[in-house]
């Protein structure tokens, strides 16, 4: 379904910049308090960045590790902050059923496999979210894992239960069709232009017409608007990369005997997940760089053919790159910038559920209560110092690679 682009001047209660998952679960989450009057903007297409470029894992937590969590805010607030996860999980899974979004849902869970011989991490993990978020993810050991993952490459994992693997363009699109079903205005091929304070409200500017509202949601993630400096300086697009192999049919059964998704414990993990027609789609990497269709493909399928030697040969049908937002403190950025200014970006690569997390607690504030965004309070709108900050990102992510490569050395 396409949607017409903004024409004409309109006036709305709330206006929605950005099309993805956070500005589609405000929008939904606002409609659902009894909002009206909601003006949906998105410069391309429903979907179009990070949103539906993703690998479409559905998984509690942040970028932020749930250790770094608990030392920055404390217990209370550590768990406060993961359960709106867990509870955003239910929520999409609730979605997805009840308002019937067909995006090819797989309802088998997440495997974290283990790159290296070290339980340790693992095991410290698992106890972590046990003792201190009541979440139990179940002990693979070693020939377990080989038994559903066919690859010498790892060793034991961990299986987390309460998770999904989506197709998430479609769950975004999907999101849009109900979102318009309630009354929600969306605009494609609309991106804002300019932003001016009117008043009590604010008024944004499209090539070919405005909204005016009482409230903005800035929700564009990688993709920068521009229309507020602090906002969009408090983020670093970084790229990411996805394929999609050919139909593998029995080769797939060769390499994968679970249906559940799987990602490893490096810093630079690869992630993949199978499909319901034998296609894998495989994904990993970050960079600065947003690389053309055929350097993924030919990234990758390196990276796929060190997993599963077998498929070293497969033929790639579909390769892309996607642009993420990240903040410094590794969490996600939710707030309001001024009375009536809200924004909601810097999932880091976790988006699915903390979107949703997010898209609630803006509903919350602007419907119901302006402190509703408070639990995001201690992660605010922090400079990365571009373009500097771009290097920093990079030497960290290559001293990381290098990490994960010299213990992988040392185990031999």
């Amino acid at each position: 379904m396409r949607y017409a682009p903004l024409d004409g001047r309109v006036d709305a209660s709330t206006v929605v910049v950005g099309g993805g998952f956070a500005g589609l679960n405000t929008a939904l989450g606002l409609a659902a308090r009894g909002v009206r009057d909601i003006v949906l903007l998105e410069g391309e297409r429903i979907g179009f960045g990070a949103s539906g470029r993703n690998g479409g894992f559905v998984f509690a937590g942040y970028s932020l590790g749930e250790r770094a969590l608990l030392e920055k805010v404390g217990a209370e607030k550590a768990r406060a902050l993961y359960g709106r996860t867990v509870a955003a999980v239910d929520l999409i899974r609730e979605r997805i059923d009840k308002l019937g979004i067909e995006c090819d849902a797989v309802d088998a869970g997440v495997i974290w496999a283990n790159w290296f011989r070290d339980p340790g991490v693992l095991r410290q993990r698992q106890q972590l979210l046990a003792e201190q978020f009541g979440t139990d993810w179940q002990w693979l050991p070693a020939d377990a894992m080989r038994e559903f993952v066919r690859s010498p490459r790892y060793h034991d994992g961990l299986f987390e239960r309460n998770a999904l693997h989506i197709d998430p363009l479609a769950y975004a699109r999907g999101l849009a069709r109900v979102a318009a079903a309630t009354g929600v205005s969306i605009h494609e091929g609309s991106p804002a232009s300019w932003l001016e304070r009117r008043g009590e409200g604010w008024t944004v500017h499209t090539a070919r017409g405005a909204v005016t509202a009482r409230h903005v949601v800035l929700a564009c993630g990688g993709y920068l608007a521009g229309l507020d400096r602090k906002v969009d300086r408090s983020v670093l697009p970084i790229a990411t990369y996805v394929m999609v192999t050919e139909p593998l049919g029995d080769r797939l059964a060769e390499c994968l005997r679970t249906r559940a998704a799987v990602y490893d414990t490096r810093f630079a993990f690869d992630y993949y997940r199978p499909l319901a027609d034998t296609r894998l789609l495989w994904g990993g990497r970050i960079s600065i760089r947003n690389r053309s269709a055929r350097a993924v493909q030919r990234l990758l399928r390196h990276d796929m053919g060190r997993v599963f030697p077998s498929l070293a040969d497969a033929r790639v049908d579909y390769a892309w790159s996607g642009l993420m937002s990240y903040a410094r403190h590794e969490m996600p950025q939710v707030g309001a910038r001024a009375k009536g200014l809200w924004y909601a970006q810097a999932f880091g690569g976790h988006g699915l559920a903390p979107t949703c997390a997010a898209g609630e607690a803006l509903a919350d504030a602007i419907a119901v209560d302006e402190d509703g965004c408070e639990a995001f309070a201690d992660f605010g709108l922090v400079s990365t110092y571009r373009p500097f900050g771009y290097l920093a990102a990079q030497a960290s992510y290559w001293n990381a690679e290098m990490a994960d490569w010299f213990k992988r050395r040392v185990e031999g």
